[in-house]
């Protein structure tokens, strides 16, 4: 391992390990007891870590397991895990005198270190973990070295992956918020242009420290392949928008309310409300499909 590597691999760990709200802390460790004991770790991350605030919004969190048959007794929930991952639920859960409520994503051990490695064209998985997260429970030194390397793939993955339409630009604040914007352009998503500069201002010192180590640890290797990169962009806007809609429809079976949670979560972001008809609750497929094209004609969705 290169010093290059190392001071980016040890920055991120002191950012893993870094403080979060002992509810959340709490609630992540209720967690870890679910799936049949296969929970081998807890990533924690989204608008909740950012902001510090809890009430009245759902905290983000991804269940890394090891074995998806074993982590759900069941072969229908375990495929659809595997063939278009994560699959995605909703928890509540009363913490002191607080009542919380979270949206856990699970992925296998395995998937997330090819999800945030450059081998991967989905861009979920890298996207969401170069930014700031942390890493509140983990079974054993061996998990956590892997979690580690995945994360640090993801940062290094986002910026190989943006720098080549950049040219010879480094400042932190021109790569993220043109980094963010790209993936988020490669996913079916409700938040309004400017996404990537918001989240660049709110992580600022986080993205300001460590843009130098990822590019050190780059070197040259976040210009090799300008020419072909335009190509990979499109493929991953492809990618992208296909498995999240299938993603999203698969969510009104696997997330409970999830047909009141995608509505809730488009409005939050883009302004645009629906209101649900009693037989869109009762029909959440049918009704997914239908509101996807409702909502993406009113401009919802980038």
């Amino acid at each position: 391992m290169r010093a290059s590597e190392k001071s980016l691999i040890s920055y991120i760990k002191t950012s893993l390990d870094g403080p979060v709200q002992p509810q959340a802390e709490r609630l992540a460790k209720k967690l870890a007891g679910e799936f049949n004991g296969e929970v081998l770790a807890v990533l924690y991350y989204g608008s909740c870590l950012r902001t510090g605030k809890l009430e009245g919004l759902i905290l983000d969190f991804y269940l890394i397991v090891g074995n998806y048959r074993k982590a759900y007794g069941s072969g229908g929930l375990a495929l659809a895990n595997r063939v278009v991952p994560p699959n995605v639920f909703y928890r509540e859960a009363k913490v002191g005198q607080a009542k919380l409520r979270a949206k856990i994503a699970v992925l296998s051990l395995e998937d997330f270190l090819f999800r945030t490695s450059e081998a991967c064209l989905n861009v979920s998985v890298w996207a969401r973990f170069s930014q700031p997260s942390r890493l509140i429970y983990c079974r054993d030194k061996k998990t956590r070295a892997a979690i580690l390397e995945g994360v640090t793939g993801a940062h290094l993955t986002m910026v190989s992956a943006a720098m080549p339409l950049l040219g010879a630009v480094k400042t932190p604040k021109e790569i993220w918020p043109f980094a963010l914007g790209l993936t988020y352009g490669a996913e079916l998503r409700s938040e309004k242009k400017g996404k990537g500069l918001e989240l660049y201002t709110v992580n600022k010192t986080y993205f300001d420290a460590v843009t130098p180590l990822v590019l050190k640890a780059l070197g040259g290797h976040a210009l090799a392949s300008a020419r072909a990169n335009k190509w990979r962009w499109t493929k991953r806007r492809l990618n992208g928008k296909a498995v999240s809609l299938m993603r999203l429809i698969k969510a009104t079976f696997t997330f409970s309310g999830g047909i009141d949670y995608l509505v809730w979560k488009i409005g939050r972001s883009s302004g645009i409300t629906v209101t649900l008809k009693p037989w869109q609750r009762r029909h959440p497929l049918i009704a997914g499909v239908f509101l996807f094209f409702q909502l993406r004609l009113k401009g919802a969705f980038r």
